[in-house]
């Protein structure tokens, strides 16, 4: 989980960017799943990425987390996000579990609720 934690976030939206673009899918709608889930606008994660924010800090300094988020559920990496206990971790799992349906063809309007 720490080493996660430590992951610059612009090494993990480079990763997040070339899974859903192998899959068809554009990076605005990669972008809705991370606005949607953090409250950051557009501009301020394109920022981000060029900075040295970790990937921690970036969901602690999250603007909004969405209060629906909780709402998400399923397995990642074969583990059930409901048993993950950390927070940060969670929320982290929670993004990829968009990022994973999103690459598997799950329209916005279902993976968003």
């Amino acid at each position: 989980m720490e080493k996660v934690f430590n992951y610059k976030f612009s090494k993990i939206y480079t990763l997040l960017l070339n899974k859903v673009v192998r899959k068809n899918r554009s990076e605005a709608e990669m972008l809705s799943c991370i606005t949607w889930l953090t409250g950051y606008q557009e501009e301020e994660i394109k920022k981000l990425t060029l900075s040295d924010i970790s990937y921690k800090e970036f969901f602690v300094n999250a603007p909004k987390m969405n209060e629906k988020r909780f709402n998400v559920k399923g397995s990642i990496c074969g583990v059930k996000i409901d048993s993950i206990e950390d927070p940060i971790y969670k929320d982290i799992r929670i993004l990829d579990k968009l990022i994973d349906d999103l690459a598997k063809g799950k329209s916005l309007e279902k993976l968003l609720p």
